[in-house]
């Protein structure tokens, strides 16, 4: 399977527009993709101008890129390019607590990461040089999609030269049976059944890398006991993670609204760059 044959950036005029259109140039060459670019607004001539000042200045695309301007609500804008263009990576520029960019990393973001019906990347410190990706920290969660998010992730690290890949396996404590830790018993108790549930999902995971071609990769499978969407953003951010790499969210019943506030905790502290896969 073809990582990303057509990818669309978000064209907003703000002072992060050059980083963020050279980071998608980048990714778009890196990966042999047509590179669409989409405006919501008017097209003026100061802005067309604008553009291709910046277009002059960036590496040379090997496919032109196509530039889409659309007035309306973004996020229907957005979507409606991604069904007609056939997209298969969103790219959209955001900034962490920064206000002014609430647009992005706010409601629009996790509308669009829900109902994109492409994987989604969320830049947060783009770069008009290139910054290598030197650790990609990617989700090892029980669910049907994370075996193709997990394949996904070593197919962008060998496009990245990236060495360093983490697996978090993020893990309820509802799932022990031991609620309360009060004495040197149950701390014991504890202990045995942490170490039952992580050589569990160890082996799940392991089975998943047995039809991966590991080699050449630094490769660590991380277990951790807490709040789902919580634990892996801290761990991202504490490791000082250059992409974290995540299921797309469910879009179904309960366990929709779940996942919706899991998503929502990376989002509103976006500890990385952010990839959502679909």
């Amino acid at each position: 399977m073809e990582v990303f044959k057509k990818i669309l950036i978000g064209i907003a005029f703000s002072p992060n527009l050059k980083a963020n259109l050279f980071e998608a140039i980048r990714i778009s060459n890196m990966f042999g993709a047509e590179l669409v670019g989409v405006h919501v607004g008017e097209k003026t001539h100061d802005k067309e101008e604008k553009l291709q000042l910046l277009l002059n200045e960036a590496p040379d695309l090997l496919t032109p890129m196509h530039t889409i301007w659309q007035k309306g609500k973004p996020v229907k804008v957005i979507l409606d390019t991604c069904h007609k263009e056939a997209i298969n990576l969103l790219i959209l520029g955001a900034l962490q607590k920064e206000n002014l960019y609430k647009y992005y990393v706010g409601s629009i973001a996790r509308e669009l990461t829900r109902k994109a019906p492409c994987s989604v990347l969320l830049l947060i410190k783009p770069s008009v040089l290139r910054v290598p990706c030197k650790h990609i920290v990617v989700n090892g969660l029980k669910d049907e999609k994370t075996k193709e998010t997990i394949k996904t992730a070593f197919r962008i690290s060998k496009q990245l030269a990236c060495k360093r890949i983490t697996i978090v396996e993020e893990i309820s404590q509802a799932e022990l049976d031991i609620k309360i830790v009060s004495d040197d018993i149950s701390l014991r108790k504890a202990t045995i059944e942490k170490s039952r549930i992580k050589k569990r999902e160890d082996l799940r995971v392991e089975k998943i890398l047995n039809e991966i071609d590991c080699k050449n990769t630094t490769l660590k499978i991380q277990s951790i006991f807490g709040r789902r969407g919580y634990s892996i953003g801290h761990y991202a951010k504490i490791k000082r993670a250059d992409l974290l790499i995540m299921n797309a969210p469910l879009k179904t019943g309960f366990l929709d609204r779940i996942f919706r506030h899991d998503i929502e905790y990376i989002l509103s502290e976006l500890p990385t760059d952010l990839l959502i896969v679909k």
